[in-house]
């Protein structure tokens, strides 16, 4: 690295702080260690907060299925908005079991600000100790290994001035929680990126030849409101033209072109209309109702005064950039990819402004603005592009889809959908559930969207196979593409992060390293009763049906 570097040490060292890099650090935080972080971004959070996106769960989690921290952040964000947000006499009632937007994809539809808000409060008496240190606008650019441990991490803190620091980051272990797995090759960690071949997993979806560069669409989301009238509208963004005429070129093929209201059925592959009215919508799920899949601020929820829009995130499928990968890429090629996303995004706002098809058989809805002071950026669309794929670590052990998905399990068991389980691990250090969901790919892949069955994560798809110090924190567990699809999302990718650095503590206190606790049954033992004891769910109960 050119230029001197400031050293810092810690007893773990996170490399990204999204969702699983935020839980990893309260988690070891609370069990007394020194934490050094860094993050991308300007906000710790990543889908919650720079990405904008809320949570993607499953129909339990209320009562169960996550670990008690993650249904302790729920709640804190309720009581956010029932503390400092001018709540219905209904809403406040209930603030228990609110949900801010009333959107269906999630029983906590929230605006990314209130995350925000309640992850750094969380840090906050941590940084104020000096426990931990938070390197924001920060990302890793070296590492130092010998034989199997890494030993030092390099990272740069990027500027808003132009100027650049570079830091030394020193521990006894790291946790890889970047949104891209950005540490692995710089580590020399062996891992996996797109799709891998079914000679090489078994997994009966699986391509013939293996694709590193098939993955799935990235999307840059932004929040919208709709106040009829707005006069002002959008310059006719710079790509509009080319976005305007764009026709996914997919295997099954798309349904038409994507600025549109008809789209491909993520299970059927059948084409199907998505409705969408701000001024009257309809809440329903089946054809997706796009006013409220992601609604953030519902105005029954709200003593607003009258006439106050309701909130939407987008992120949709006519958001999703197909025309190449931001993984594994030069920077120009990178930089261009993302600016593409953002065209996509701005150009459906306009087209949606302008030309799109209203149920009383007019055109375009002018009313319909961007919120910057919502999302918390300049120009209302998110921080961050939302990133469904990343580079995945090997493992100790990898997730396969014969382990999680309904046909398979039944297949291998010869049981029916109502009695066959996800396989069961032995070294669970946590649990989830999700569709096995892959969107479109960049090599012309359509939705690949089937039933999986409720699953545990392994602690051997947290340990880096190669690495005796390197854990996952995140989307780069050790699986393959197709599970991806069920371990990418927030409930999920929080276990892994809280997994991994409980592992790390049990490790530190024991004189012994993530390895030997996975190989030996003792170490193993203690470390799930532990994790027990601390709200982590490691099984599911009988109870539950596939996804």
């Amino acid at each position: 690295m050119v230029g001197q570097s400031s050293l810092w040490k810690a007893q773990l060292a996170i490399i990204g702080g999204g969702v699983g890099g935020f839980a990893a650090a309260w988690a070891a935080l609370r069990r007394g260690l020194t934490v050094v972080m860094t993050e991308e971004y300007d906000r710790v959070g990543g889908q919650f907060t720079s990405q904008a996106v809320p949570p993607d769960e499953h129909p339990w989690i209320e009562n169960f299925g996550c670990s008690a921290s993650y249904r302790q952040f729920r709640q804190l964000v309720r009581a956010y908005y029932k503390e400092w947000y001018p709540l219905s006499p209904r809403a406040l009632q209930f603030w228990e079991t609110l949900n801010p937007g009333q959107g269906f994809v999630s029983s906590l539809c929230h605006e990314p600000a209130v995350s925000r808000a309640v992850m750094e409060s969380l840090l906050r008496p941590y940084l104020s100790s000096g426990q931990l240190k938070l390197l924001l606008h920060t990302v890793p650019v070296g590492a130092t290994r010998v034989g199997d441990r890494l030993l030092e991490v390099e990272v740069e803190e990027r500027l808003e001035d132009g100027e650049k620091r570079h830091y030394r980051l020193q521990a006894p272990y790291f946790i890889e929680a970047t949104e891209t797995g950005d540490l692995l090759p710089l580590a020399e960690v062996e891992y996996r990126i797109g799709s891998e071949s079914r000679q090489e997993t078994g997994e009966p979806r699986a391509p013939l030849e293996p694709d590193p560069h098939n993955q799935q669409a990235i999307s840059w989301c932004m929040i919208l409101d709709y106040q009829p009238e707005r006069e002002a509208r959008l310059e006719p963004p710079a790509q509009y033209d080319f976005w305007r005429q764009y026709v996914p070129q997919l295997t099954p093929p798309w349904s038409g072109p994507l600025l549109s209201w008809t789209a491909t059925h993520p299970i059927t592959l059948e084409p199907v209309e998505r409705s969408f009215d701000p001024l009257h919508p309809q809440p329903e799920r089946g054809p997706m109702d796009l006013w409220t899949f992601r609604r953030l601020a519902w105005r029954e929820n709200f003593e607003y005064p009258a006439g106050t829009s309701e909130l939407v995130l987008v992120n949709w499928p006519q958001i999703d950039y197909l025309e190449g990968n931001i993984v594994e890429v030069t920077p120009q090629e990178k930089a261009r990819h993302l600016e593409g996303a953002r065209q996509l995004s701005l150009s459906l706002l306009y087209w949606m402004q302008t030309e799109a098809p209203r149920p009383d058989g007019g055109k375009g809805w002018p009313g319909l603005g961007l919120r910057p002071d919502v999302a918390q950026t300049a120009d209302g669309l998110a921080r961050a592009p939302y990133v469904r794929e990343a580079r995945r670590l090997k493992g100790l052990f990898t997730v396969y889809e014969q382990h999680v998905s309904l046909e398979c399990r039944c297949q291998e068991t010869g049981l029916s959908p109502q009695e066959v389980r996800a396989t069961q691990f032995s070294d669970s250090v946590g649990i989830g559930a999700y569709r096995l969901d892959l969107h479109p790919t960049t090599r012309g892949q359509n939705y690949l969207d089937v039933s999986a069955l409720p699953f545990q994560i392994p602690l051997g798809s947290l340990l880096a196979a190669d690495t005796v110090n390197l854990l996952a924190g995140g989307k780069t567990l050790s699986v393959t593409h197709i599970t991806n699809g069920c371990y990418r999302l927030h409930p999920v990718e929080w276990g892994v992060g809280e997994a991994a650095a409980l592992c790390v503590a049990y490790a530190l206190e024991r004189g012994v390293n993530p390895h030997q606790i996975y190989a030996q049954p003792a170490h193993l033992e203690d470390l799930q009763n532990d994790l027990s004891a601390r709200g982590l769910e490691l099984e599911w109960p009988q109870e539950i049906y596939p996804l």
